[in-house]
């Protein structure tokens, strides 16, 4: 047989794999679990989502839309709004009447806008499409044999998500800021409760809401991401954790539930406006990051505590 004739021939006809024993024991090959699903790899397989496409053009259109909507408005912001009894709802009036007032104030008021819900449902994609996603394709059996450990898919896909979210949650104050800068002036900061904010102050105070802010959406977070390894629909896991914080918001509303709803994961969602007044009020707000952390290390550690128990057939 020439040697022409020896690269040509097939694997399976005779002859060949006696060359094959020639080569000797093949090495087995070190898997390094750690190495596998990096974080760069996982970042860019969330940015190429369509969902994550959709969920950046919402954060840029939302602002101008708003600020566009208050220009054309024939009502006068800067007048006194509403008569709602309360520190609260005083507050909340007061928020949409100096919403002109300056690029600060329109995004203290785009913030409190889209916390409710808007804020609320980004968070919960992110965080609750992420596994449940891999189960619905069927690509998660695959992922675990490759090998990657479970308990190292749990941390990246959920470092992606909350990084996703943080991200989010930046931008749109940061954006607001600068949409009411163009619309409405740069001037401070105007207090619902009266007064004004230096420059350095009105920096101060949105750092205080923007990170507020993040602490409370763990607990959205932690509702997200336990459903996403107990269903195989992302949907599911993205609307149930929805559905959970209005049933919290809800319930939080009923006065005769006192004094438990106070132990609810949204009852102090906006206590953020505690650092709106001449001078930070912490008490509510130390207390609403406490309950959020409590809540977030219970739902994030049932996420591991199931998923590693549980049977991946899909």
């Amino acid at each position: 047989m020439t040697a022409d004739e020896t690269t040509t021939t097939a694997a399976t006809r005779k002859g060949v794999h006696d060359r094959l024993d020639a080569l000797g024991p093949v090495q087995p090959v070190e898997v390094r679990p750690r190495r596998t699903l990096r974080l760069r790899v996982e970042t860019v397989r969330q940015l190429r989502r369509r969902r994550t496409q959709v969920a950046a053009a919402l954060l840029v259109l939302l602002p101008p839309i708003i600020a566009i909507a208050f220009s054309l408005s024939s009502d006068d912001p800067g007048s006194p709004g509403g008569s709602d009894s309360g520190g609260g709802g005083r507050q909340t009036s007061a928020l949409y009447s100096l919403a002109t007032a300056g690029g600060a104030n329109f995004a203290l008021f785009t913030e409190f806008a889209a916390g409710s819900f808007l804020l609320t449902v980004l968070v919960a994609l992110f965080c609750g499409d992420t596994v449940a996603s891999e189960a619905g394709w069927s690509s998660l059996r695959y992922l675990l044999v490759i090998p990657v450990r479970r308990s190292h898919l749990l941390r990246q896909k959920l470092i992606v998500g909350l990084a996703s979210s943080a991200v989010v949650l930046i931008l749109l104050p940061v954006w607001a800021y600068v949409v009411g800068g163009l619309f409405f002036g740069w001037g401070p900061a105007r207090s619902p409760l009266g007064g004004e904010f230096t420059s350095t102050e009105t920096l101060q105070r949105l750092a205080i809401v923007v990170g507020y802010t993040l602490i409370q959406s763990l607990v959205v977070a932690g509702f997200a991401f336990l459903l996403s390894v107990v269903t195989d629909a992302p949907l599911g896991a993205v609307g149930g954790a929805t559905m959970l914080v209005i049933l919290s918001n809800i319930l939080d509303s009923i006065s005769a539930l006192d004094p438990y709803r106070q132990f609810l994961p949204t009852h102090y969602q906006f206590a953020w406006l505690d650092a709106l007044g001449p001078t930070v009020v912490w008490e509510d707000m130390a207390r609403g990051v406490g309950i959020s952390l409590i809540y977030a290390a219970i739902l994030f550690g049932a996420s591991w505590w199931w998923f590693d128990r549980k049977d991946i057939v899909s």
